[in-house]
Order: C-alpha cells, then sequence, then structure tokens
C-alpha cells in the first residue's frame, strides 16, 4: 500500500515503509527525548492551574464561572493556534518552535507568579495557551523524521505518555512548593524549568537527521490555503479531527479544572488522597499508551473501534458515578480516573490518521487539525461545567449536587463527537473502497462467524 495519498490515488493510507529512517543510534534517541522533556515541562505549565484551582479562586476572588475561564482562555488560544502552528512546523522546523513554546510558557508562568489581579492572571494564562500550542505538533513532526514508518504509531504513543508525566511534576512538586512556600515561588519554579528545556532543545535538537529544515520549498499563502484545504478536505484527516475530540475531553477536563474541585469539595476526599489518585491515573495512562499504540501498530483497519470501546467505557463509568446515591466510594472514583486514564493515549489515534491520510509534508497541518478537536471540544465544556455550577450551586458552587448537573454537559459533547467519527468513518471506507480496500465491519464479520 501506499505510504500517502500523495501520488497516485489520493484515497490510500500509509501502512508500509516510512519516509524517515529508523534512526535507532544514540543521537536519535538523545533528540526524541530532549524534544519530549520540553513537551513534559509543557504539559506542567498547562496543568499547573488544575492543582492550584482552589488557590487561584481565593488569591483572584472569583466565582466558579470565572475559574473556569481561566482554562477556558488558555484553550481557546491553543485551540486558536493549531493550525498556523502546524503551517508554521511544516515551514519553519519543529526546532524552532520547540524553543519558541517553551520560552513563551516561561513568560506566562512568570506573569502568572507576579499576577495581583484577574485581567493580569488572564493574559498569563494566555501566553502559556500559546507556548503549550506549539509543542507537541513539534514533538510529532519530529518523529517520522527520526523513525520508520512501522514504529511510529508506538513513538507516537510514548511521546504523549511520558509527557504526560509532566502532570507527575505538577501534582508532587509543584503542590508542595504551593502550599510550603506560596503562589509566587511555585509559579517561579515552573517558569525556570520552561527555560531549562528551551535552552537544552536548542542545543541538542534539529529537525531531520541530516539538519536540513523539513519543508525548502518556496511557500506562498496560497500554498499555504492549499495545504490547510486539501488536509481537511480528505475524510481521514476529519476522522482524526472527530476521534480526537471526542476521546480527549472528558479527561482533560478532570486534569486541567475540575478533578481537584470534584475529589476535595464535592466527593469529600483529602487533598493528599486526590493527589495520589491523579498519580496513578497518571501512570495508568503510561501503561495504556504503548498497548494502544501498537493495537493501532498492528490493526490499522481497527482504529476507530478502539476509539468507540474508549469512548464507550467512559461513558459508562461518568454514568454510574453519577447516578450513584451521596458519595461515591473511594474504589469508584478511582475507577472512573482509571478509565479516563486512557483517554490521552486513545486520542492519539486521531494524530495516526492523520499521518497516514496525509503525505509528509502536509503532516504538521493536518496534525494541527486534529488537535483542535479535543481542545476545542474540552474548553466548551470547562466553560459549561463552571456556568451551570454557578446556577445550580445555591452559595456552594463546589457542592456534590452542582457537579452532578454540571457534568452532565459532557454527554452533548460525547453526542456531538460520536455522531462526527460515524459519519467520516463511514467517508473514510468510501473512499478506501474505491481503491479496491473493503474494511470488514462488525456486523460482517459477526454473520460469518455465526455461518461457519
Amino acid at each position: 500500500m501506499r505510504l500517502f495519498p500523495g501520488s497516485g490515488s489520493d484515497h490510500t493510507i500509509s501502512l508500509g515503509k516510512g519516509v524517515g529512517v529508523d534512526r535507532t543510534a544514540p543521537r536519535a534517541r538523545v533528540v526524541w527525548g530532549v524534544a519530549l522533556s520540553a513537551y513534559i515541562v509543557a504539559v506542567l505549565q498547562r496543568t499547573s492551574l488544575g492543582v492550584s484551582g482552589l488557590e487561584a479562586a481565593s488569591r483572584f476572588q472569583i466565582s466558579a464561572a470565572v475559574l473556569g475561564t481561566f482554562a477556558v482562555v488558555q484553550l481557546l488560544v491553543y485551540a486558536a493556534m493549531q493550525v498556523p502552528v502546524g503551517v508554521l512546523v511544516d515551514r519553519a522546523g519543529p526546532r524552532a518552535l520547540l524553543v519558541a513554546g517553551a520560552l513563551v510558557m516561561a513568560s506566562g508562568q512568570l506573569a502568572m507568579a507576579l499576577a495581583h489581579s484577574f485581567p493580569a492572571a488572564i493574559a498569563a494564562r494566555v501566553l502559556v495557551g500559546a507556548g503549550d500550542a506549539m509543542t507537541f505538533i513539534s514533538l510529532l513532526r519530529l518523529v517520522p523524521a527520526w523513525f520508520a514508518a512501522s514504529r511510529v504509531p508506538l513513538m507516537t504513543q510514548l511521546s504523549g505518555l511520558v509527557g504526560q508525566t509532566g502532570q507527575l511534576l505538577s501534582l508532587i512538586p509543584l503542590v508542595l512548593i504551593l502550599h510550603d512556600a506560596g503562589w509566587s515561588p511555585a509559579f517561579v519554579s515552573a517558569a525556570a524549568c520552561g527555560v531549562v528545556v528551551a535552552v537544552a532543545v536548542a542545543i541538542a535538537v534539529r529537525d531531520t537527521p541530516d539538519g536540513r529544515r523539513v519543508h525548502d520549498e518556496e511557500q506562498t499563502w496560497a500554498t499555504v490555503t492549499r495545504d490547510i484545504s486539501d488536509a481537511w478536505a480528505h475524510p481521514g484527516t476529519r476522522l482524526g479531527f472527530w476521534t480526537h475530540f471526542t476521546t480527549q475531553f472528558s479527561g482533560t477536563i478532570m486534569v486541567m479544572l475540575w478533578g481537584y474541585p470534584f475529589l476535595v469539595s464535592a466527593e469529600g476526599l483529602p487533598r493528599s488522597t486526590a493527589s495520589a489518585m491523579f498519580t496513578v491515573m497518571v501512570v495508568a495512562g503510561m501503561v495504556a499508551g504503548p498497548v494502544i499504540g501498537v493495537l493501532v501498530g498492528r490493526h490499522p483497519y481497527r482504529r476507530s473501534w478502539l476509539s468507540l470501546t474508549i469512548i464507550g467505557s467512559t461513558i459508562a463509568v461518568w454514568t454510574v458515578v453519577l447516578l450513584v446515591p451521596g458519595t461515591s466510594p473511594t474504589w469508584l472514583l478511582m475507577l472512573l480516573l482509571l478509565v479516563l486514564s486512557a483517554n490521552g493515549p486513545g486520542s492519539m489515534i486521531g494524530f495516526d490518521y492523520a499521518r497516514t491520510f496525509n503525505p509528509p509534508h502536509r503532516f504538521g497541518t493536518a496534525s494541527g487539525i486534529v488537535n483542535v478537536g479535543g481542545f476545542a471540544a474540552s474548553l466548551v465544556t470547562i466553560l459549561l461545567v463552571g456556568l451551570v455550577l454557578d446556577l445550580v450551586g445555591a452559595g456552594d458552587s463546589y457542592s456534590l449536587g452542582g457537579f452532578r448537573v454540571a457534568l452532565t454537559v459532557q454527554y452533548g459533547m460525547w453526542a456531538v463527537g460520536l455522531t462526527g467519527l460515524l459519519v467520516t468513518r463511514r467517508s473514510v471506507r468510501a473512499r478506501l473502497a474505491e481503491d479496491g480496500v473493503h474494511v470488514t465491519t462488525f456486523a460482517h464479520m459477526l454473520r460469518t462467524r455465526l455461518h461457519r
């Protein structure tokens, strides 16, 4: 099969040899590892508000809805920049974007450390969102340049899951500094981490093994517009968008903002227990990631079923948690976080669609489009949860009853996402059928087995 829809038919899928050479030498591991460290720090910066939400509400004297504005603004900036950043990565190279992203986030965290007013804090989160937007797409762009296509799904999952250890940096050392030394030292420490990784990337990372930029052709607005249009026009890219949209947001809203208030204020868990449970969630995601990566690599025509399984299990466990009378038992809340731990690795399947249905020069652009999905869904959900909490909180915005009503907004987002996923999956299969590739449906497999 063809590597990408760049020549011949535009309908084929990348399952064979890659454009990149499999670089297992120490140099490749160093390049990937240093770039990965920039993403780890980006996750630290992204989730730093989630573990300090209650302190932020007290520091800036804001309500639940206004507290949600922090994450909404950050995610709005992140999502809005994905396509422009994808284009820039394809043309300026991932190294430049990684350095810029780390420095922009560092400046945002420094501004957050010094902020004493809500507008100043919002401006700081805008910078964090902008720098964060430059990081993961750049890391993804490096992977196919340094590893063979057969290893890209696994390396992509490893990139995503190891990057989530940044949550541990916010859950443990950042929380300790926040509680022991206070607000400003905690965020200054986060800013310092950004400066360190920016220097490391500038020294150690190169865009390709031969040092060339990833894209050498002269670009005009017409070619940029054409690449964006062509990427979106392919149903494979849109399938990646809706997969990312539907799979990611539930876990993201818990990690970025509402998880701690829900577990501590609504469910009554001690802060130490909530921190420990989120730590287990991160570790569980690190286990799930490689498994999902291997399954995607071995069964590329079953990627959508894997996504649907993750989404279905998430909906099922949330339903039980929201319907249990009184506070949920700790084991059920732990089960919820374990299921949510697969949301992040599951959303990475969307990037595999971007890679396999687009030519190499369009991979960054297509990945940017895909990445808009989950973060757009997350920011809308975070905003809606905050608004509903204030409406039904009856003086206690973080009550269990308020959260149970507010978190039902997720079902509307799942309905929208699943509709988009199923419709575009049908379009992708129609395209593949035009090339003589017929994906066996679950119903057909079941009928075949029954008639044996």
